[in-house]
This record gives structure tokens, sequence and C-alpha cells, in this order.
């Protein structure tokens, strides 16, 4: 069936495709029903399906003659560490960790907070997690414990799942500490932490409410998936709000599983036994799907790698990885190949490496500029393969579907939307724009299995936040056009949430910690260009009255509390001092004139603005800029 066709019945019929796509699911109860509305208007896939996901990414293929391929692949240049693990070993010691948390009356529908390096104890605890129907909610290692403090206050976890520490390149990061405070500061402190003991740093473990994996581990007894309802939930994800306060995204078991096998195939063009690496970290929505569930459920082998594509050791960390494993498809943010080309721009240590096995290669988190593109294309002489989705949708919204049909590529763009997103650009008032006409972008609903059902314990605000802007539509933030070919660009985020290196970080939240600071009367943070991470912040501070402080220790001093309180990779370097804010007469800060004015970009001072003279304030301050810190 060609493109064309299958994406037309999607949208046209999406019951009867989604009904036929759902057969290759192993479903304990196969869904009768495939599309139906919640007593929220909500609408859910599935519903009187059953299933367990852990038993679709590990016994399944156990049962069917994969137990001794290769699974799971992990490669960990910065603790020296190699493992691989079998389907039939992964799927027995998911089976003990899960009965692990059963001895710590863990049941269907509690919640489970990972917050863990790239291990394979923590792809462990999440299929563990879906083995006895837990919902886990991962928390990405490197946030700070006031977000990882937030996060259990809204999820409420029975158990949090930690290490003793992460690795930065050459640079140990103890996790206990983080943790400790995390709950010292959390107004719902969690009854039991499990700690996974690294070599590189043994924590000192809190009893009774600490465990050590370990002893936990052994003492356990293996237990079997549990049937689960399509529309139970798998996972609690958090992604940065305009606010700044995290919004939980809900992804339940049977749409989820639906799609994730659907997009190995058309998306990736993976098939049981292929070998697919997605260079992402298990706190984010990659991590979940591409390099736990996805590929497990289709039977692939996948591959988690703790180290960067520099420094650990070189530029060739990635070619290295890739002939080593014989890596078939290989996903990654375009900041990865950035940072590659800036320390190798000749590709010179490609060529110490075979990487033939490579078939074709996927970026997507941020966009990917053309001559990043065209460097990739020039060196690597396979298909380069831009896509777009978001943490909401778990998967590709627009893609190249060389699964289905191979498509053209353009440099700068996702190409197609895949089966199951109408994709159309409106403009203010919800009118459907022509080719090339930029707008915000919208998703018709219903959305396909695997988006976001809700938000944790908040439908309401989902509904006001993704559905109310655009009734019959899910708003996604992102502004674009579609040209007369049908190929989709993507422009960028319409909100103040920035992209920087594929993490989602509010400029908000940000604002709020700078504002903290006592010498710091107001200020304001916009996301500006950056040729590495795709966009960095920037603030711009007005100091209060008769404050005296040196401008280099203000900034060193505002660096250090937003990495404090967010983490280094917010790349949080620069601040510039001002007397006043751009705003509108009603008060409302013009960021997008002062990311035109930082970017050297070309604007037009609005009729709305309270003093157009502060723009030739805000153009000084630019040109006199601070030394960025380290």
């Amino acid at each position: 069936m060609s493109y064309s066709i299958q994406y037309q019945q999607s949208i046209q019929q999406p019951e009867k495709f989604w009904k036929q796509i759902s057969e290759d699911i192993a479903w304990y109860k196969k869904p009768q029903t495939v599309l139906s509305q919640d007593d929220s208007g909500l609408y859910r896939w599935f519903e009187d399906g059953e299933l367990n996901t852990s038993y679709l990414a590990l016994d399944h293929h156990v049962e069917n003659g994969r137990a001794d391929q290769t699974a799971l692949i992990y490669d960990s240049p910065v603790s020296g560490t190699k493992k691989q693990y079998t389907y039939a070993e992964l799927t027995e010691q998911v089976a003990r960790f899960a009965g692990a948390l059963k001895t710590l009356d863990v049941d269907k529908g509690d919640r489970v907070i990972i917050y863990m390096p790239m291990i394979p104890e923590a792809v462990i605890a999440m299929l563990a997690c879906a083995r006895i129907g837990a919902v886990h909610c991962v928390v990405f290692g490197g946030f700070a414990a006031k977000e990882l403090a937030l996060r259990i206050d809204d999820a409420q976890p029975n158990v949090i799942i930690s290490a003793s520490c992460g690795i930065e390149v050459d640079r140990i990061i103890p996790y206990k500490p983080l943790l400790d405070s995390a709950i010292q500061q959390a107004n719902c402190p969690p009854e039991h932490c499990i700690i996974f003991q690294r070599e590189q740093l043994k924590a000192e473990l809190s009893t009774p409410r600490d465990h050590n994996w370990n002893t936990l581990y052994r003492q356990a007894e293996p237990v079997d998936p549990v049937p689960l309802k399509s529309t139970d939930p798998l996972y609690i994800l958090y992604t940065s709000g305009t606010t700044g306060q995290p919004k939980g995204v809900v992804r339940d078991n049977g749409g989820h599983a639906v799609a994730m096998k659907y997009s190995m195939k058309t998306v990736y063009d993976c098939n049981p036994g292929d070998v697919y690496w997605a260079g992402s970290d298990v706190g984010w929505v990659v991590g979940h799907s591409y390099i736990v569930y996805a590929p497990l459920i289709t039977g692939c082998c996948t591959l988690l790698y703790e180290g960067k594509p520099v420094r650990t050791p070189d530029a060739g960390a990635y070619w290295r990885v890739i002939e080593e494993y014989k890596v078939n498809a290989f996903f990654v943010a375009p900041t990865a190949f950035r940072a590659i080309k800036k320390e190798d721009p000749d590709g010179e240590l490609l060529k110490k490496y075979d990487i033939s096995s490579l078939k074709n290669l996927f970026l997507a988190g941020e966009r990917l500029d053309p001559p990043t593109y065209h460097w990739l294309k020039e060196l690597l002489e396979i298909p380069v393969l831009d896509h777009w989705w978001q943490t909401e949708t778990a998967w590709a919204i627009a893609a190249n579907p060389i699964g289905i049909e191979p498509q053209t590529t353009k440099a700068g763009s996702a190409t197609f939307p895949i089966p199951g997103f109408k994709v159309e650009i409106l403009d203010d008032q919800g009118k459907v724009l022509d080719a090339n006409k930029t707008g915000n972008i919208a998703l018709k609903l219903p959305l396909p299995p695997g988006c976001l059902t809700t938000l944790w314990q908040n439908s309401q605000h989902f509904k006001q936040a993704y559905l109310s802007t655009y009734p019959g539509y899910y708003l996604t933030g992102d502004g674009g056009y579609i040209d007369h070919e049908g190929f989709l660009f993507i422009m960028g985020r319409t909100d103040d949430v920035i992209n920087i290196a594929g993490h989602r970080l509010s400029t908000g939240e940000m604002e709020e910690i700078i504002a903290s600071h006592s010498a710091v009367a107001e200020c304001a943070v916009v996301g500006i260009n950056d040729d590495l991470k795709g966009q960095i912040p920037i603030a711009l501070t007005i100091l209060k009255d008769r404050i005296d402080i040196d401008e280099g220790t203000l900034q060193q001093e505002l660096v250090n509390m937003v990495r404090e309180q967010i983490g280094p990779f917010a790349c949080f370097k620069q601040s510039f001092i001002v007397k006043r804010l751009p705003k509108t007469r009603s008060g409302k800060i013009l960021r997008k004139i002062i990311r035109s004015i930082a970017n050297g970009e070309p604007y037009s001072t609005p009729p709305t603005i309270d003093d157009p003279a502060i723009l030739d304030e805000i153009n000084d301050a630019f040109s006199s800029a601070p030394a960025l810190i380290d």
C-alpha cells in the first residue's frame, strides 16, 4: 500500500486503519472498541483490550524463538564497561526486579520515580514497573533537587529508584545527596528508596527507608506480567511548561504499544533482529520510546550508550559504536553532530571505522539546520532523515515514511505527516492557511494511538493548554508552514519554552530563579540561536536601586543559581544589565523583539510598545556583551 493511500485511510477511516494495525500486537484480550471517548470527552484507543507492555517487549520474544538473540547492548566509555543481555536474560532480570518491587508493596497503579544514569538497571526498572502495572516516572539524572522534588510532589511515588552516582565524561556526580535533598524539600516523600551502588562511588544508605538494589534483587522471586487495560497508564513523563511548573504527560499501555511497533517499521524501516541505536537518555521521551519500548516490542537489539559524541574519548566515538555493534539505524539530535563537526570538520576520524552496516541516519529533537544536513549527506552518503515529534506525541508527527514508501527529502523539512496525524497550519483565528504561509501548527483530533491521553491529575489543564485554542485541534505550540508539494517545515516554538540541544526548558522558570537574586529587580530570559545547541538562554536583568555589584560577579552568581536549581545542561552563561525591558503598554515583555535584536535579525517596532527608545538601549547592551561564563 502506497504512502498516500495509507495516509488517506488513516485520516478518513481511523478506526478501520488502527484496528488493522493493532492486529500486530499480542493482546491478552483483543479490543473490539477501537476509538471511544471517556467521561471527560477525551479520546481513548482500544479501551476494552488487555495486554502487558513488559510481556510484549520481553516474554513474547522468548516464547517465539528469540530467547538467545541480543536484546540490549550497554556501552559505557565513561566507566569502561560493556555488557550484553539476551532476551531470555533481560526477561529474567526484569521479572526478578519486579518481584523486588512487590516485596515493597508496589502494585498496579502505584507510582515509581526512576532517577538514574544511563545504565541497564534504568531499563530493567522501567520494564519491571510495566510488568506489574506500576506507573513509572523517569526523571533525568541531571535535574537538580528542586526539580526532582516538584515531580515527587506531583506523582506522589511509593518508591524512588536511584543510583549512587552518574558520570559526566570524567566527572563523578553523586546522586544520593541530590535525592536526599529532594526528599527533604518534598511535601509527599516516598516510603522507600532503592539504590543501585556503582563501583565509582558508593552511597551511604539511610535505614529503614533506603534499600540496596542487589540485596533486594537477590532476595526476590520473579513474577509474571499482569494483564492491564489498554487505557491503564504506563508512565508519566514531565515536560516543562511556560509557567515553569512541570506537566506530567500520561501515556497509556495499549495505544502506546500499537504506535511504537508501527513506528519502528514506518518511520525507521526496522525489523526484528536489526540493531537500533537512539543516542538519547532514558530520562527523555526519545529514551522511553526508542531506547526501551519500540525496539524491544519490535524484537530489535537496542543500544544503551553512556557517553558523549565527543570527549569519550574523541569525535570518533559514534563511528566506533556503529562499527563495533553493526548498527543498522541511528537516531540522535543534530546538536551531537554539530559538536562532532566542530572537532572533526573533515571527517578524518570516520575513516578509521567501517560503518557500512548503517542504512539510515535519523535526526530530531530540534530543527536540523541545512548546513549540518548537507555536511552529513556528503560525509556519510546514506539517507539523512529529519523528523519532528514531541514529548506529548511519543512518536513522529512528520517524517520520511521509508518503511512504507521513501520520499524525496528537502533540507530544513521534516518531510510529510505520518499516517494518523492530520497536520494543518492555522492563523490566530483558526483559519487553515494556504501553502507556504507560516502559522500555528495544529493536529486535527483525534490524535492517533500513542499520544498523551491527558496530564497527570489535571485533565482540565490538558484541555486548556492543548485543546482549547482551536476547538477540534491539538495545538503543538510550534510554528511552521507546508509548501506547495506538501512538505512540512518547522520554524520553532511559538511560546516561551526554548529548545536546548533537544531539551525543552521553560524561560519562565529561569526568570523566577534569576529574579530571586537579591540584586535583581526584574528580568527576562529568551532563547537565542546557537550553532551548536540550537538555542541557548540569555537574560536581561534590571538591578534594584542603590545596588552596587560588579557585573562579572553578578553574572557568575546568576549562572551558578540556574545550574544549581535546573542543571548545567540549561547552558545559561550570559546575562546583560539593562535599565528597562521592552514592554507593551499593558506590561507584556516583548520577548520576540529581544530575540530578534540578540540574533541580529530585522524587526519592526510594534505600535503597542511603551517606549521605542528602549530598543536602542537593548542594542547597546548586546554590543557590549560580557564574557561567557565557562
